[in-house]
């Protein structure tokens, strides 16, 4: 059986809602939402109503900053729910998970989250859709159902057999390219020859959870072809959007950045910025590719000593250090 619960700040704490309606004022000029409610969905599987309810108070909210609720009043609002798209780490459902496992000495349940959102006042269709659009990132998360479903568990068919891509050393320019598209791969033509080329030289076709595998580790995660492609011609259909690129450039002409245009320098323009104008007085650089560098104390020898605590990205290094 699935039990569900909506948890909601209290008034005072309702940060994450303000702020979003302060954004739809200010940043998407929706001047009719009045108010808006942001709550948090837990649907849980695999425990038993009384630790269910136990764990209301225990994991799922904190009574002195949370409402905790069976049921959202809906009325007068216009709803709908974000979850993540299957497959997308889930990070606040996996820790209520084991937050719950810890508590029942037992095996682990299946929690599912979703925001649910309630938006009021005068509003058109179109307003709803533009705020969607901005709290919907399609890449990470879809919209959800407002019913509750009669299980959590996800039904997967494992294959029997491994499919060979008969002809794949086979095909010409053309059908390399038809390849690509019609398995949707990251790589471009130019990747799949070459991996064809590999396959000629074993003399046998490939299976396709080989060609899956590499593309996998030859994707825009690991060698940031798309992060580092030159942007040379940029056309908008959204004004914010394009406020948002004028401001790049504007602070790229600030610095004097003459490096070319791509993803890369627009994710790290802010703090080439920030460095600029002498606001990151903490700022540590060093010629270490990191995550995250912290400055900590350790003892050493009965003395405390200045440390830095480094977070690596992953084996490869990532173009990620302030320049």
């Amino acid at each position: 059986m699935v039990y569900r619960v909506y948890v909601e700040k209290r008034d005072g704490f309702d940060l994450e809602a303000r702020t979003l309606l302060n954004d739809c004022h200010e940043l998407l000029g929706l001047k009719g939402i009045e108010k808006i409610r942001v709550l948090n969905r837990y649907d849980a599987e695999g425990l038993d109503r009384k630790l269910f309810k136990s764990c209301v108070a225990k994991v799922f909210s904190e009574p002195q900053m949370d409402i905790a609720s069976k049921d959202a009043d809906m009325s007068g609002a216009t709803a709908f729910a974000v979850e993540y798209l299957p497959g997308q780490f889930d990070q606040r459902a996996d820790s209520a998970a084991q937050c719950v496992q810890l508590i029942s000495m037992g095996a682990r349940p299946i929690i599912r989250t979703a925001k649910l959102y309630l938006v009021y006042g005068e509003t058109s269709e179109a307003d709803i859709a533009a705020l969607k659009k901005y709290v919907i990132n399609p890449v990470e998360s879809r919209e959800a159902s407002l019913e509750l479903p009669k299980t959590l568990k996800v039904k997967y068919d494992i294959p029997e057999t491994v499919e060979t891509l008969k002809g794949f050393t086979a095909l010409d320019r053309a059908g390399l390219e038809k390849f690509v598209k019609d398995y949707g791969l990251a790589m471009d033509a130019d990747d799949i020859a070459f991996c064809q080329e590999y396959f000629i030289s074993e003399k046998r076709d490939p299976t396709i959870t080989e060609i899956r595998m590499i593309d996998t580790y030859w994707s825009d995660h690991c060698r940031h072809t798309t992060f580092l492609t030159t942007i040379d011609s940029v056309k908008f259909e959204d004004e914010i959007l394009e406020n948002a690129y004028k401001d790049y450039i504007a602070a790229r002409e600030e610095i004097g950045r003459t490096k070319p245009v791509n993803l890369m320098d627009i994710g790290t323009i802010a703090c080439k910025l920030l460095k600029k104008r002498g606001l990151l007085d903490k700022l540590d650089e060093s010629d270490e590719i990191n995550a995250c560098t912290v400055k900590i104390k350790i003892r050493v020898d009965g003395k405390d000593e200045d440390w830095l605590l480094l977070f690596k990205n992953e084996t490869h290094n990532h173009p990620t250090e302030i320049e």
